[in-house]
C-alpha cells in the first residue's frame, strides 16, 4: 500500500482499494494506521502522501524486516472431534476470530474453523451439538500458514491476499524435517490482523 502511495501521489482511498482489488471499508483501518504513525498523510478532497523522512522509512524498513516470532500470539486450538457447540462456547471465551484444529492422535495442525464457518452451519437445522468441528473446518493443505522466521511484511500480504483474519504459525513436528511440506505441521502460535497493527503502533509511539 505504501508504495502505491509512493508511485501514485496524490492518490485518492478509492484509487489505492482499486489498484489493490479492495473495497475502500477494507482499508479504512489500514490507512488510519499508517495515517496515525505518520508514514502517510492525509489532505481532504486531494488524497493520501507518504511521509517523506528518509531516516523515518529506514526504520519503517526495520520495521518490515520483523520477524513474526516477535509479534506472534497465543493460538486457541482445539480437537478434531470437538462439537460445533463448543467451538463455538471457546471462539466466544476466547474472543478470537478462528480456531485451530489438531488431530485426536497427535498435535498436526489439521484445520481451521473461523466465525463464518460456524455461522453457516449454525444456519440449518442441525444439532451443533453432535457434529464435529471436523465436518465444516477448512482442511489441509488448504490453509495458508506463517513461521516464526517469516517477516511481518509476508505475514501481512497473506493476510491481505487470502482474505483472512489469522494465521497459524507452524513449525514441523517431526524435528528432522527441514522443509515444511516434509512432514506434518505443529501450531506454535498466530499472528492476527490485530498483532500487526499493534505493531505499527508500538513503532508509531517509540520512534
Amino acid at each position: 500500500m505504501i508504495e502505491i502511495v509512493k508511485n501514485n501521489e496524490p492518490i485518492t482511498s478509492q484509487k489505492i482499494a482499486e489498484k489493490l482489488d479492495l473495497t475502500r471499508g477494507a482499508l479504512r483501518s489500514d490507512l488510519s494506521v499508517l495515517t496515525m504513525a505518520s508514514i502517510l498523510e492525509a489532505k481532504p478532497n486531494v488524497g493520501y502522501f507518504c511521509t517523506h523522512n528518509s531516516l523515518y522509512l529506514k526504520d519503517l524498513d526495520e520495521l518490515y524486516s520483523q520477524k513474526v516470532a516477535e509479534i506472534k500470539s497465543v493460538p486457541t486450538i482445539i480437537k478434531e472431534e470437538t462439537s460445533v457447540y463448543e467451538a463455538i462456547v471457546t471462539l466466544f471465551l476466547e474472543d478470537v476470530g478462528s480456531l485451530f484444529v489438531i488431530g485426536e492422535q497427535d498435535e498436526a495442525l489439521a484445520g481451521v474453523i473461523s466465525r463464518k464457518d460456524l455461522l453457516k452451519i449454525m444456519i440449518g437445522e442441525t444439532d451443533i451439538n453432535q457434529i464435529p468441528v471436523s465436518i465444516v473446518m477448512t482442511r489441509m493443505p488448504n490453509i495458508i500458514t506463517v513461521s516464526a522466521e517469516n517477516t511481518i511484511l509476508t505475514a501481512a500480504q497473506r493476510i491481505v491476499d487470502y482474505e483472512v483474519d489469522s494465521l497459524p504459525v507452524v513449525e514441523n513436528l517431526n524435528a528432522e524435517s527441514k522443509a515444511e511440506d516434509d512432514g506434518k505441521l505443529k501450531v506454535v502460535g498466530r499472528v492476527s490482523k490485530t498483532d500487526i497493527t499493534k505493531a505499527f503502533v508500538d513503532f508509531a509511539l517509540d520512534t
